[in-house]
């Protein structure tokens, strides 16, 4: 079980904070604006963005840095563009050119509505040669990277839906609503193999995850300003209302600090992680097992 620090940092912040990356800084200097801003180096994020994508990063601060693992699995939405016609050896605009092909002149609006529609589930994926993936323990950016490209198994992801939103060929913009692990540069590829001319991604902006939307985010570069953070900031217990909660009696609240079970109440979800709160404010993360609930995760 995861226990707060013997001595935690006076005043030390506690929430998350959702900011609008723009493009071109790495998810890590958005991490490092925030850390300066807010006074504290308690800060990771949920997911990254590449470089040149923009949108919504989910940071957690102080505390809450142990809430990343209840957050990062929620589903994640996207606007895209891609550019038919062209790939590249990163699926993305950064990349080399590997082929061109003319023939996206004949490709018609139902048929790139097509080749995203058979995306649409639970799929096997092959992620870019150019990514975070480890293989025989290497990253396969750095192989790829070094000339020693090596073949990357496909695996599963789940893509809810893919909405065509423009289509002024070559290019074309969609909307894609995706579990996590899911690439949408592969998704950009495989529908440039699938329409047989090949394309690349060229545009990326993450416009929500779960339940929270890019517009309700402070802008990476108005993180100095006091007020703008306010304006985003979410309490922890807020932050998890996607779980499952029990309010917790005054006499329950000692042990659960000390990571004692308490008897569990009736549950619409007991297989997922469980909210408990005291006040109106995150205690703990717990785990039903039989008739307890167990703290795996200590916040006040």
């Amino acid at each position: 079980m995861e226990r707060h620090p013997r001595h935690p940092p006076m005043n030390e912040p506690a929430g998350l904070l959702p900011v609008d990356k723009p493009e071109g800084p790495t998810s890590h200097d958005v991490v490092g604006l925030a850390r300066r801003a807010l006074g504290t180096r308690r800060i990771g994020h949920t997911g990254t963005l590449d470089p040149f994508a923009s949108g919504l990063l989910l940071l957690c601060v102080g505390r809450a840095t142990r809430l990343a693992r209840y957050l990062g699995a929620l589903d994640k939405t996207y606007v895209a563009r891609m550019r038919l016609g062209v790939a590249t050896d990163t699926d993305d605009a950064t990349g080399a050119v590997t082929s061109v092909s003319d023939d996206w002149t004949r490709v018609t609006a139902a048929g790139v509505e097509a080749a995203l529609a058979r995306q649409v589930g639970e799929i096997e994926q092959t992620p870019p040669a150019f990514s975070a993936k480890r293989i025989q323990g290497e990253r396969a950016y750095r192989l790829a990277r070094s000339g020693r490209p090596a073949a990357i198994a496909a695996v599963p992801v789940r893509i809810d839906a893919i909405r065509l939103i423009r289509f002024e060929p070559p290019e074309a913009d969609f909307e894609i609503t995706c579990g996590t692990g899911t690439y949408i540069r592969a998704v950009a590829r495989d529908a440039g193999r699938a329409l047989g001319v090949g394309a690349h991604l060229t545009r990326l902006r993450r416009t929500r995850i779960g339940r929270f939307d890019v517009a309700d985010a402070v802008p990476a570069l108005r993180l100095d300003d006091p007020a703008a953070v306010r304006a985003a900031w979410i309490e922890p217990l807020a932050a998890v209302r996607h779980l499952s909660r029990i309010d917790l009696a005054a006499d329950q609240i000692p042990v659960v600090v000390r990571g004692g079970a308490i008897p569990s109440p009736p549950l619409p979800d007991r297989s997922g992680p469980v909210a408990l709160a005291a006040h109106g404010r995150l205690v703990a993360i717990g785990e039903v097992q039989g008739d307890r609930v167990q703290p795996r995760t200590v916040i006040a």
